[in-house]
């Protein structure tokens, strides 16, 4: 992705955010020379991957194969073994009209799904067999809204505005906007992206950057580059 792609999307993420009733924190605007001088109070943002996360799955396509996530709190994955600490993450997504994000399950993390508004958001869903293929036999039993429904292997579940699903580990899910733009909410486990995202079939779960022009706020695999503090 180019860096002036980023910078766009960005801008128009944050007003359709805003138009919706939602704001993001202030760390948010911090630029990047904002960001040099940020100390070593500020290292919990960098070590959580707080912040924005802009994604076309190493497609190439992100109008078609695409995310924009903004990760507003989460706890260190260690946390889980001492049972201290942050035990839990918050999202905030948006997912356009058509936008795929493509085939995955954790092997960790159950999350909640939320429809914030805009159009439906759309999800199709299998179960894992124990060789983490597509089980395309057995029914996908998920709670929605606290209410327990029961779905065929590969069925579509749509979510319209303030409806909300629970995904369990190993749940295999693809999702996209029907109708229109999608303000998405997540609220998870600890969310490590780097160890727990199962892509079937495989992609990549970061951009590679084309640095055409400079960033106009740090996605939060740019901090180590200009984050000093230690």
């Amino acid at each position: 992705m180019k860096r002036s792609e980023i910078n766009k999307i960005m801008l128009s993420a944050d007003q359709f955010i805003q138009e919706r009733g939602f704001f993001l924190p202030p760390f948010a605007y911090w630029q990047p020379e904002d960001w040099r001088a940020k100390g070593e109070d500020v290292g919990g943002i960098v070590a959580n991957k707080l912040g924005w996360d802009i994604t076309d799955f190493g497609m190439g396509d992100f109008s078609k194969f695409g995310l924009f996530l903004f990760t507003l709190r989460n706890g260190n994955p260690d946390n889980w073994k001492t049972m201290q600490g942050k035990l839990y993450a918050e999202k905030i997504m948006i997912v356009d009209q058509d936008q795929i994000t493509p085939y995955h399950f954790h092997w960790n993390k159950m999350e909640d799904i939320i429809n914030r508004g805009g159009g439906n958001l759309m999800i199709q869903l299998y179960n894992s067999t124990a060789l983490e293929d597509f089980d395309r036999l057995s029914p996908v039993v998920l709670s929605v809204d606290g209410t327990e429904r029961s779905f065929p292997a590969g069925d579509i579940l749509c979510l319209e505005p303030g409806e909300s699903v629970s995904l369990p580990q190993f749940c295999y899910h693809q999702f996209w906007g029907q109708g229109g733009r999608v303000l998405v909410g997540e609220v998870s486990m600890v969310n490590d992206d780097h160890t727990d995202n199962r892509f079937n079939p495989p992609v990549g779960r970061f951009p590679t950057i084309e640095e055409d022009e400079d960033p106009l706020y740090l996605l939060c695999n740019d901090y180590e580059r200009y984050y000093r503090a230690s």
